[in-house]
């Protein structure tokens, strides 16, 4: 028997979580039954999309009932199988608890090998985020030499690589970030060829039309809101705009009226496509070797924020609404 330190949804936020939302307990494990796997978990991956699963309503994700263990996906090492494909020491990925250690169905993880790479990369560069930069640039925007793409979130784990994926197309790329300082990383790391930072940015119109004279061809669009609204403006004729998400709306308590600059939709002619990495699910490994090849040859950078301890998970999670995470954020449960 093995105990861990688990969290639980507390009750159900109104407006932004805080502390109160989030129930951490000590629990113990039984022995792994049959098909199952006992995994000492070594990071844990959290994303913004598990807001929505902190809701009752519907989300393209099934909501975190109250009182449920919070999970999401995490990557370990197999300390005790029975009977399933996997063993003892095996690197495994799949949807865990945030825990320390999680009783999983062995049909629902996978053995990955990441090389000379962090094993922490399967939860961004190689893993979901990588993965939805990649079929989000290479399927929805399609971006081609000479092209100008726009990216909100751009110091982030998806908008990094999609930044850096329409760069390798030959396109112009601009992004918006929430610092300096990120705006300096998503211009000399990741190598976008300007960045707006939106926190001290006034006029969102004017400074991209500084940064994108050409107008916009391509629109990654993680956030919503006032950027989304001042990229519409630029949007040229048969221009592409990828949804992947909306963080700045996920805390609203009053959703605001919109959108309302779907008349430049009619203008342009653009698409818009909402993107759920999900349907890509039969090309994930095409996707994650194409990724891995491009990062060991420096062609992609990539970043990692590092939270370490199960306890700090909350304040992990917490961190992504104040944008203080730069690419991929996890928590280190363990070595």
């Amino acid at each position: 028997m093995v105990t861990t330190e688990r969290y639980f949804l507390a009750e159900r936020p109104q407006g932004r979580p805080d502390d109160d939302t989030f129930d951490r307990r000590t629990v113990e494990l039984d022995d792994p039954g049959a098909g199952e796997v006992l995994v000492k978990i070594s990071y844990l991956s959290v994303d913004p999309y598990m807001r929505g699963r902190m809701a009752a309503g519907e989300s393209y994700a099934d909501p975190w009932g109250v009182d449920e263990p919070l999970e999401g996906a995490a990557v370990g090492e197999v300390v005790d199988e029975a009977g399933t494909e996997f063993e003892a020491g095996d690197t495994v990925v799949g949807n865990m608890s945030w825990s320390e250690y999680h009783i999983a169905d062995a049909a629902g993880l996978q053995r990955i090998e990441t090389g000379a790479l962090p094993v922490s990369t399967a939860l961004g560069v190689l893993g979901m985020p990588g993965r939805t930069a990649y079929f989000g640039t290479r399927e929805v925007l399609e971006p081609k030499a000479g092209d100008t793409v726009v990216v909100s979130a751009a110091a982030g784990a998806v908008g990094s690589v999609v930044g850096q994926l329409a760069k390798l197309q030959g396109a112009t790329v601009v992004g918006f970030a929430g610092s300096d300082e990120k705006c300096e990383v998503v211009e000399e790391e990741f190598g976008f060829d300007a960045c707006i930072n939106y926190k001290s940015t006034d006029d969102y119109v004017e400074a991209l039309a500084e940064a994108a004279p050409e107008g916009v061809d391509g629109y990654f669009d993680n956030v919503g809101g006032p950027i989304t609204d001042a990229v519409f403006t630029h949007l040229n004729v048969d221009a592409t705009v990828a949804v992947c998400g909306q963080i700045a709306l996920y805390n609203a308590e009053e959703m605001p009226t919109g959108p309302r600059k779907l008349g430049k939709v009619i203008e342009t002619r653009a698409t818009v496509e909402g993107l759920l990495v999900g349907d890509f699910a039969p090309r994930f490994e095409e996707a994650s070797a194409d990724l891995a090849e491009w990062v060991a040859a420096g062609d992609i950078q990539y970043r990692e924020s590092v939270v370490e301890g199960i306890e700090n998970a909350p304040d992990a999670f917490l961190g992504l609404f104040e944008g203080e995470n730069i690419g991929k954020q996890v928590v280190k449960v363990s070595d």
